[in-house]
């Protein structure tokens, strides 16, 4: 048996559910038990993150000339250029 109660929802949000149910041809309230189903079915699902390897290069030959990965103002100073490159950037 189904129970009443108060439920208080900012306006804004009242009047969207109100139009979503009317659009979906239901009830306010079968919209918000269908809401209430999916949020408290999340819960009881297990944190399943898949992991996202960055991509490896399958290229050889090592570093090119001139990179030291001791020193990182190398790095940005190379990575600067680039942007500056394919921004288009002309002295």
């Amino acid at each position: 048996m189904s129970e009443r109660t108060t439920v208080r929802l900012p306006p804004d949000l009242l009047n969207r559910a109100k139009r979503k149910a009317t659009a979906d041809g239901r009830t306010l309230t079968s919209l918000i038990e269908d809401g209430l189903r999916m949020v408290i079915a999340e819960d009881r699902k297990p944190a399943h993150h898949r992991r996202v390897m960055p991509r490896v290069s399958k290229a050889t030959g090592g570093l090119a000339p001139g990179v030291d990965l001791a020193d990182l103002s190398v790095l940005q100073s190379a990575d600067d250029l680039d942007y500056l490159r394919r921004s288009g950037w002309r002295k």
